[in-house]
């Protein structure tokens, strides 16, 4: 997991061939007026999500894991306490792994939160499970989905 500003977001293009891509879509779009939803950059390798939703409490969270895809979770407005474990240390899922979703969910605790501001993200590999979406009030945010294994752009 990384946590950081958008201010150092080039810092990290190099990690993925679509890491650029994905830069340059957050440079070339007034992120606040995107509708809600998924929004499509390179079919099937780069996608987008923007949700404005209320947060839940830290009870209610559940973390997460993807193996097909990268997460940029990219805070619009809002705080969002996004929770994390390392995968390996995950024991308790709740649900065999969906393929057609890419998702697992598990009960285990959460063993770190990254308080996430405006103009801040986290990225999430597949060895990082995460629970997004914690706090108080509503949270703005847009997800980059990248594919573990892309072609190069």
């Amino acid at each position: 997991m990384i946590h950081d500003t958008l201010n150092n977001i080039d810092h990290y293009a190099g990690l993925h061939p679509l890491f650029p891509r994905a830069i340059t879509f957050m440079r070339e779009h007034d992120l606040h007026t995107l509708e809600p939803g998924k929004h499509q950059i390179i079919e099937n390798e780069l996608f987008a999500i923007v949700e404005h939703v209320s947060a839940k409490v830290r009870e209610a969270a559940r973390l997460e894991c993807h193996r097909r895809y990268i997460d940029i979770q990219l805070v619009l407005e809002g705080r969002d306490e996004m929770g994390w474990k390392a995968l390996k240390d995950c024991h308790a899922p709740t649900a065999d792994f969906n393929t057609e979703k890419d998702i697992q969910f598990f009960k285990d605790s959460i063993d770190t939160w990254a308080a996430t501001h405006a103009n801040e993200f986290c990225i999430f590999f597949p060895q990082d499970a995460h629970a997004p979406l914690v706090g108080s009030g509503k949270i703005r945010k847009i997800i980059f989905k990248i594919a573990v294994n892309a072609s190069k752009p």
